[in-house]
């Protein structure tokens, strides 16, 4: 089945509120085309030089998110043009995004990333970090990025109720830092968990943005 058609189906599994991230990294930009003739036009890429090679050949209304580890040093060449990034996982990273988006006359918009598997290889910040990290306050001063929300990935694990367990996690500690620091702040609203495996098990625990990719594009292409 093409990836359009699997990506409307997927759609139609989702309640209205949840938006859906094709993860497109690896996978040929034939298959994107596809999906973007289908209509959709939110993509996920983790691999700066791929998604440059991808802004340049592709049509310029998609909406590209950088789901992946991002080094500061590859900040720069993203900065111009997308629309999320995802995984803001330290302080120092967040800072050379404005410092990037400043250049570019931009706001960018980012997710900080809770690390809440139980893998050591994991980024992101404890919960503990995160809530004392917000509350500090340091990032207010960076005036051309936007803190949207959070998001995470759950073990890779076969136990349902372990992977429930931490997205439930997940949403308990944005609700704590929506209550104590983002109340007026609309744009703070971004729930980004589940993927492929997980995402029904994710909505059903607060996510508002769930990111597939083999489940609508097949096994990556390395």
């Amino acid at each position: 089945m093409s990836p359009s058609k699997i990506i409307k189906e997927i759609k139609q599994t989702l309640p209205t509120d949840v938006q859906l991230v094709a993860v497109s990294k690896f996978h040929p930009s034939a298959m994107i085309e596809d999906a973007y003739a289908g209509g959709h036009r939110i993509f996920g890429e983790s691999h700066v030089q791929e998604l440059q090679q991808k802004f340049e050949v592709l049509p310029k209304d998609i909406e590209w998110h950088f789901i992946g580890h991002l080094q500061t040093n590859k900040v720069k060449y993203i900065a111009p043009y997308v629309r999320l990034i995802h995984a803001v996982d330290t302080h120092k990273l967040l800072v050379e995004i404005n410092k990037q988006a400043q250049k570019n006359n931009r706001i960018i918009d980012c997710l900080l990333e809770l690390h809440i598997a139980q893998e050591e290889t994991k980024y992101g910040f404890s919960a503990d970090e995160m809530y004392d990290y917000v509350k500090q306050g340091e990032w207010r001063q960076l005036e051309n990025v936007r803190i949207c929300g959070i998001m995470c990935m759950a073990s890779n694990v076969e136990d349902k109720a372990q992977i429930a367990s931490e997205f439930q996690q997940a949403e308990t500690l944005f609700n704590k830092l929506k209550t104590d620091f983002f109340a007026q702040v609309d744009s703070f609203s971004i729930r980004s968990w589940g993927m492929s495996d997980d995402y029904m098990i994710a909505v059903n625990h607060g996510s508002n943005m769930v990111r597939i990719g083999s489940k609508i594009f097949g096994p990556r292409v390395y």
